[in-house]
């Protein structure tokens, strides 16, 4: 039916000029901005979730900065006590050729002191980010070392962070004691406590050196008055320094590994959430190019209908002249 006040022809092939160019303007956008879930409106769910995912890939990646932090002072506090391992060898072989007649022993002492300032800079030298796990000046130093380890939301929604525990205050006065140097008390330092003598037995409270406000015990010093039976003691307790400090590197080592190990996990963990989020709300770029070269060749047949739709009365004003 031709009608002047409606043309139904036209109006459809409106509707549908409309349609067209409405999904040729949102498939531009998604070329764009590369998402096809850009907003809630694009899809609610998806949305959520990928929202979420994305808080969490960047707490992840809070974590994995702490991670390397915490890599910095573990290797730090390793390598201290890995130097003072050498230098507790040292030590020992000076004790050694003490034990030999004819030594001048006071001479062989100045190399002794020598030894001993160097493992006193170790221990005051090994911090990173204000933290010394080698050197205990203050009670607070007591308390357990927590690196961050990891971070993880639960079913419920809820966030923990999970931590790397180090026990540092071990057992004051016996072997059992992991800083190398006590200022405070001297029992709690491999240097400076009395326990190692206690357990060997020796006649003296042996230490390498007493801590700045430690307890009086008795010096490993070499004098001529000084007895072949006493070096041997002394031997006997840098020994078992020595191979304490060798359990704790040894322990620390163990916890960097972990630290290694959890820093890859987190960065496999974010590229594998990065990868599922993408799936998700990513768009195909290759198809919305196809789409689009598509709709708009649409777009130009539908103006061209309307146009067609339009000529109509035209034609109708033809016939009449």
């Amino acid at each position: 039916m031709l009608s002047f006040n409606t043309n139904n022809g036209a109006i459809l092939a409106l509707d549908v000029l409309r349609s067209t160019t409405g999904d040729r303007d949102a498939t531009m956008g998604r070329m764009s901005s590369g998402q096809r879930v850009a907003t809630a409106a694009d899809n609610a769910a998806y949305w959520s979730i990928a929202t979420t995912m994305r808080s969490d890939n960047k707490m992840l990646s809070a974590v994995e900065d702490a991670l390397g932090l915490a890599s910095g002072i573990v290797d730090s506090a390793n390598n201290g006590f890995s130097a003072a391992t050498d230098t507790l060898v040292e030590i020992k072989k000076l004790l050694v050729l003490a034990r030999e007649p004819g030594v001048d022993r006071d001479k062989v002492n100045t190399d002794l002191d020598q030894l001993k300032d160097q493992l006193k800079t170790i221990a005051s030298a090994s911090s990173f980010s204000e933290q010394n796990w080698l050197k205990r000046t203050d009670l607070a130093d007591d308390v357990d070392r927590e690196l961050v380890g990891s971070f993880r939301r639960d079913a419920d929604g809820g966030v923990t962070v999970t931590s790397i525990t180090y026990e540092i205050a071990g057992t004051a006065g016996t072997t059992d004691v992991n800083f190398l140097v006590d200022d405070l008390s001297g029992d709690s330092g491999i240097l400076t406590g009395s326990g190692f003598a206690t357990e060997l037995g020796t006649s003296k409270s042996w230490v390498l050196f007493n801590g700045e406000n430690g307890g009086a015990y008795d010096e490993i010093m070499l004098t001529e008055a000084t007895t072949d039976a006493e070096i041997e003691e002394m031997i006997s307790v840098v020994d078992a320094m020595a191979e304490r400090t060798i359990e704790v590197a040894t322990s620390l080592g163990a916890i960097s590994t972990r630290i290694e190990l959890q820093s890859e996990f987190t960065k496999d963990l974010q590229d594998s959430i990065e990868s599922g989020v993408g799936k998700m709300v990513d768009a195909d770029l290759n198809a919305e190019a196809t789409r689009l070269k598509a709709l708009q060749t649409q777009e130009q047949l539908g103006i061209q209908a309307l146009q067609i739709a339009n000529s109509g009365t035209e034609r109708f004003l033809d016939l009449l002249l």
